[in-house]
Order: C-alpha cells, then sequence, then structure tokens
C-alpha cells in the first residue's frame, strides 16, 4: 500500500480558486477604469490594469490545466 500525498494538489487547486474569482476581477476593474479615467496619468493605470488582468487570465488557464494534471496524477498513481 503506498501512501499518497494529496497535500500538494489540492493546495495548487486552492491557488487555483483564488485565481478564477481574482482575474476576472482584475480584468473588470480595468475595463471600468478605462471608461472613468480620460486624463493621461490615471488612463496608464487602467492600461497596466488591462494588461495585468489579461495576463492573470491566461496565467490561470494554464495553472488549471497543470493543477488538474498534477490532481489526476496524484489519484491514478499506480
Amino acid at each position: 500500500m503506498t501512501n499518497k500525498s494529496y497535500e500538494k494538489p489540492i493546495k495548487k487547486f486552492l491557488i487555483l480558486l483564488s485565481l478564477l474569482v481574482i482575474s476576472p476581477v482584475i480584468l473588470s476593474l480595468a475595463f471600468r477604469a478605462q471608461r472613468a479615467f480620460t486624463e493621461m496619468p490615471k488612463i496608464i493605470i487602467a492600461y497596466v490594469l488591462l494588461i495585468l488582468g489579461i495576463l492573470l487570465i491566461l496565467y490561470t488557464v494554464y495553472f488549471g490545466f497543470k493543477t488538474f494534471k498534477s490532481l489526476l496524477d496524484t489519484l491514478f498513481e499506480d
């Protein structure tokens, strides 16, 4: 009988859940900031938030695939 460690995949899954909540919130804040800010110094903040939100969503998709692969490897290990 082998000792399976579910600790690492569960931690990754909890991080994934937080990323799934945080990344769309940042993206929606960026779109709202683009509408609200029209002057030059503040519009840069909106574009930085937009780029950050897009990158965070792309990373969330990548991290989700890695997390589910890790979880499945742990579950179906021989």
